[in-house]
């Protein structure tokens, strides 16, 4: 019966030692990714009070994880049931990222100044805008984390469905747990740049070590703002290409990256003139 027992270790350290390697392998091919899902969260997770920071981060952080239990059984039995839709749901995804991305950009382009009138209208709604923007990061997290776990997924449809759901969960709990700290981190650098000014009088290198850390952090947050904004136009642009074999083999001599900014770009202005036009339709209708 003690041979048995430890029969059953053996085959539980076995086992975890396979989820270890196929995990490493997964988490490599989703790297970059992960990167994109970094650099477009701590975007949408800067640009509040101090005081509301973390508790928006952690409001981010909670809807990711929901993310997740939602999207790995999906997942799971959908690649078992009716793998195809998979492509579909990512070719979707794709579409809002473009989107979100171009809208940016638009934005940037055409923005105007605020009136006075608007900066105070803004402040008295601060909390439904604080509402809409986690809201909008826990969707755009949704199709981030789709990808990572279609990609987790692929590396592992060769294995036992313990090791597919081993490995998929534990590259979901990583995604999270990783790019949150890691925002989590960026976001307080402002914070930790006064406690060391002021743990060190104002002197000495850990006083401008500080000091440094201070000035950084709107540097970061313009740069985190660009980067995710290109992210957003690359992921969705990688989607298309991967899932859609027309565009896979469309302009050969282009470089992949350049080939996926072109059809991001495209397609977030064809989603952008959509939703303009469905606005002003429901805006006229709505006005009589």
């Amino acid at each position: 019966m003690a041979s048995g027992f430890f029969a059953i270790f053996d085959d539980i350290a076995a086992l975890m030692d396979d989820v270890a390697v196929a995990s490493k392998i997964a988490t490599r091919k989703t790297a970059g990714i992960l990167g994109d899902d970094l650099a477009v969260n701590a975007e949408k997770a800067t640009g509040f009070l101090s005081s509301r920071e973390l508790p928006v981060l952690w409001a981010i952080t909670k809807g990711s994880f929901i993310n997740k239990i939602i999207i790995v059984p999906l997942a799971l039995l959908l690649n078992i049931f009716f793998p195809v839709a998979i492509k579909y749901i990512l070719i979707l995804g794709g579409f809002y990222l473009a989107y979100e991305g171009v809208e940016k950009i638009v934005e940037y382009l055409f923005h105007r100044s605020k009136t006075a009138k608007e900066v105070i209208n803004e402040a008295e709604e601060s909390n439904d805008a604080e509402k809409a923007k986690i809201k909008s990061a826990v969707t755009t997290d949704f199709i981030l984390s789709v990808e990572i776990v279609i990609i987790a997924l692929g590396t592992v449809l060769d294995r036992s469905l313990t090791i597919q759901i081993l490995t998929v969960s534990v590259v979901a709990l990583l995604a999270t747990v990783g790019v949150y700290g890691i925002v989590a981190l960026i976001v307080r650098m402002d914070d930790a740049g006064h406690a060391l000014i002021k743990r060190s009088d104002g002197k000495g290198a850990t006083a401008k070590l500080g000091e440094m850390l201070v000035k950084a952090l709107p540097i970061v947050i313009k740069s985190l703002g660009v980067i995710g904004t290109i992210a957003l136009i690359l992921v969705s642009g990688g989607i298309f290409e991967h899932n859609i074999e027309y565009l896979h083999h469309v302009l050969p001599a282009w470089p992949s990256m350049l080939k996926q900014v072109l059809y991001g770009l495209v397609a977030g202005l064809i989603v952008l003139a959509v939703v303009t036009i469905v606005k002003k339709v429901i805006g006229v209708k709505s006005s009589h």
